[in-house]
């Protein structure tokens, strides 16, 4: 094979992605939950920043998601939350074939098995420094040694039976490694890889980090994911994990870069772009609605319209459960 961006059967081959690819109007279909899996078994612990979210234990899945897949979930993206497994340099646990992340995918795919399933995959929920990748000893990243492990933590939810992986920890070419591994292995046919390619560095992250516990112990992320006022920059990103075998590319947080989703619209016609309204925006929004600053399903309908408007044909959201209730199909 020359060019191992040739692969498109990746985009397509699970019915709840096909969808994706078209431009449509906001439906149930276009949309993707993210929960949170912790490795309590039987755990259901609220986030106490994210209204009506919680993290779940894997005995705990078929009461959570069977109504909703009854009505017309299609999607979830899975992120483990290990608060019992011991967390290392390298984020041993993100791999571990008992940790959540594996356990809840073998269960989602058994109990649910035209529900896609899509895995994060990212070492900072399992690193003892809470950083997205391995350091060196002076602290910094080093880029190819958390390339090769994440890619290996990528093969292993595929292995689980994961639809889709989704790599978020902004490593410089990952997308290619990822994508190798899923080649090599006989993947590459039957898992997809949404790249988290425009991803800003934000303010809007801080509840996601309390429902995983993954704030860095020291500095931040700003050496890896991208520049608030960098155009141009999520612009080569887009391009460069578009070309390195990206099935989906996404641009994180939604509402403030919501002109980066126009411009990967506009620069990727082929791709399925998707938008990440992450837990700062949810918690914004339903904070406004509990001070009557608005109508909750009005606000959270405006801001899912403009982002298809802009150019998205996938959003996740944690407003998934009311969306399923307000959409008729």
């Amino acid at each position: 094979m020359s060019n191992i961006s040739s692969l498109l059967h990746a985009t397509y081959h699970h019915p709840a992605q096909r969808p994706w690819a078209k431009e449509r109007e906001l439906t149930k279909s276009l949309l993707m939950y993210p929960i949170f899996i912790t490795d309590d078994p039987d755990g259901k612990t609220p986030i106490d920043s994210m209204p009506e979210q919680y993290r779940w234990g894997v005995n705990r899945l078929e009461e959570f998601l069977g109504p909703l897949v009854n009505k017309g979930l299609a999607s979830v993206m899975l992120f483990g939350v290990p608060v019992k497994i011991e967390k290392d340099a390298v984020g041993s646990a993100a791999d571990d074939p008992k940790g959540p992340v594996i356990e809840a995918v073998k269960f989602l795919k058994n109990k649910f098995p035209t529900l896609h399933v899509t895995c994060d995959v990212c070492l900072c929920e399992y690193t003892s420094h809470g950083h997205c990748g391995i350091l060196y000893e002076d602290n910094t990243i080093n880029n190819e040694l958390s390339v090769k492990r994440l890619a290996d933590v990528a093969l292993a939810y595929a292995a689980a039976g994961a639809d889709c992986v989704a790599p978020s920890d902004m490593m410089d070419g990952r997308i290619l490694a990822i994508k190798r591994i899923l080649l090599e292995n006989g993947y590459s046919n039957r898992v997809s890889l949404m790249s988290y390619s425009s991803k800003f560095s934000s303010s809007f992250y801080g509840p996601f980090r309390d429902a995983c516990d993954s704030a860095p112990s020291f500095g931040d992320r700003k050496c890896y994911q991208l520049p608030q006022g960098s155009r141009m920059t999520a612009l080569r990103a887009l391009s460069r994990d578009a070309n390195e075998g990206a099935d989906i590319l996404m641009v994180k947080p939604g509402m403030p870069y919501l002109d980066i989703v126009r411009d990967a619209k506009n620069l990727h016609p082929e791709f399925p772009i998707a938008v990440y309204q992450i837990s700062g925006e949810y918690a914004m929004l339903y904070r406004s609605y509990e001070a009557g600053v608005f109508d909750l399903k009005d606000a959270v309908l405006e801001t899912l319209e403009s982002m298809t408007r802009a150019g998205a044909s996938l959003i996740l959201t944690y407003f998934t459960p009311r969306l399923l209730d307000w959409l008729e199909y």
